[in-house]
C-alpha cells in the first residue's frame, strides 16, 4: 500500500523570515490523520532568509535531522557545539534529557533551504549529542547511500532508533531499488526533481508512505533528482 503525501496538501506556517511547510502535523498545523509515520514524527520543508534564524530554544527526548538542500544553516547549542551545515551534509542532534540550541542563516545575502526531521528515539533520557559528517555527490550517485542508521554503519550518523536513512541522487532514467524486510515499512521523501516509485509519479517536495511492499523502486523522470528513503519499523 503507498500513500502519497503531496507538496501542497502540507501545512504551512509564514513568519515572513521563514516559510516552512509541514508534512505531519507541527506547531499550530493539527491534522489528526498525519500525525507521524512509526517513529518519523517530524518532516518540515523550510526557507529562512537571510541572516535570519530560529533563537536559542530547548528539545528534549528526540533525534533531529538537519538535511540542507541550498546555502548554509548555522547551529549552536548548549552542549559546546558550532558549526555550519552545507548541502551534501547531515547532521543529527540527539536531545536526550534535554538540549538548547539555535538555527540561522549563515549567509547575509542567501537563503537557506532545508529539511528539519524529527525521529523518536528507541528510549527516553539518552545524553545530548551532536555529530555531523558529508557525503559526496559520487557515493549517492545513482545509488542509494545510506547515511543514517542505529548503528553508525558504512560511515553513517547515529540515530538512536531502528532507522535507516538513504540518500540518492538520480538522472533522468537512472533507477535505484530497495527491499524491504517483513514487517518493515518505508517513508520517500522527493527533495528535488520528479521520480517514478512504484507506478506513482511523485514531483518535487512530495512524499509517500510505504506499507506492505516487498521493495520500493525508483527512477528518475529528470535530470537532478534527490531523494530520501526511510526504512522503518
Amino acid at each position: 500500500m503507498i500513500n502519497v503525501r503531496r507538496a501542497a496538501e502540507r501545512g504551512t506556517a509564514n513568519f515572513g523570515w521563514l516559510d516552512s511547510r509541514h508534512t505531519f502535523s507541527f506547531g499550530d498545523y493539527y491534522d489528526p490523520a498525519h500525525m507521524g509515520f512509526g517513529p518519523l514524527r517530524v518532516i518540515n520543508e523550510d526557507r529562512v532568509r537571510p541572516g535570519q534564524g530560529f533563537g536559542t530554544h530547548g528539545h528534549r527526548d528526540m533525534e533531529i535531522i538537519s538535511y540542507v538542500l541550498e546555502g548554509a544553516l548555522e547551529h549552536k547549542d548548549s552542549i559546546g557545539t558550532g558549526s555550519v551545515i552545507r548541502p551534501g551534509e547531515v547532521q543529527i542532534m540527539s536531545a536526550g534529557t534535554g538540549i538548547r540550541h539555535s538555527e540561522f542563516n549563515h549567509s547575509q545575502a542567501e537563503p537557506v533551504h532545508f529539511l528539519q526531521i524529527w525521529v523518536v528515539p528507541d528510549r527516553a533520557g539518552l545524553a545530548p549529542r551532536y555529530e555531523q559528517k558529508s557525503f559526496p555527490a559520487a557515493d549517492k550517485r545513482a545509488r542509494l547511500r545510506l547515511v543514517g542508521s542505529a548503528d553508525g554503519r558504512e560511515g553513517s550518523v547515529l540515530i538512536h532508533q531502528d532507522v535507516a536513512l538513504f540518500v540518492a541522487l538520480l538522472d533522468t532514467g537512472a533507477q535505484v531499488r530497495h527491499a524491504l524486510r517483513a514487517g518493515r515499512r518505508a517513508w520517500l521523501q522527493v527533495a528535488r526533481g520528479a521520480v517514478a516509485m512504484n507506478g506513482q509519479d511523485l514531483e518535487a517536495s512530495d512524499g509517500a508512505a510505504i506499507e506492505g511492499e516487498p521493495a520500493l523502486s525508483v527512477s528518475a523522470k529528470t535530470d537532478g533528482a534527490e531523494i530520501l528513503v526511510f526504512d522503518l519499523p
